[in-house]
């Protein structure tokens, strides 16, 4: 058995205005468990994504998430959950004005390959989109994989 303070484990930097891995954190070895708190605009992810090999399940205990999937727009709220099969698109967006707080669950630990598109200025659509950590390890960025533009950069 493991115990983890919230407090005890480390903020990540991203799209979200917290993220932290609880899973790891305890030192699971077949599920991601993950905390977040999303600020006014703020995702859960990227971009549209889908996880080629993970199950996805999203609980809202505050606020709430809209997650933009491939039939239109689901609103969660406080109290609800959503859950996306492995290869199912969607991006969970605080679109209010309240902060939203819940936890994402994921299995296999191992989310497969992912398959991600944000919007490229340069290619003016919708692009397969890559994730990295900038040289200096300060920003993450997404980066189109058709024109090499920057389309997104986040840090602490």
């Amino acid at each position: 058995m493991e115990t983890v303070s919230l407090d005890d484990v480390d903020d990540l930097m991203g799209p979200a205005d917290v993220k932290r891995r609880l899973g790891r954190a305890l030192g699971a070895t077949d599920v991601a468990v993950n905390y977040y708190e999303l600020a006014p605009g703020d995702s859960f992810g990227f971009g549209y994504h889908s996880h080629g090999a993970q199950e996805e399940l999203f609980y809202v205990a505050e606020g709430t998430v809209t997650f933009e999937t491939a039939t239109g727009d689901v609103a969660v709220g406080p109290g609800e959950a959503i859950r996306f099969e492995p290869g199912e698109s969607q991006l969970g967006t605080n679109r209010g004005d309240e902060r939203v707080v819940a936890l994402a669950v994921g299995a296999p630990k191992d989310p497969g390959e992912l398959h991600m598109v944000r919007e490229c200025p340069d290619c003016g659509g919708r692009t397969p989109n890559t994730v990295e950590l900038t040289d200096d390890r300060d920003a993450i960025v997404t980066v189109c994989l058709e024109c090499g533009a920057p389309t997104g950069r986040w840090t602490e």
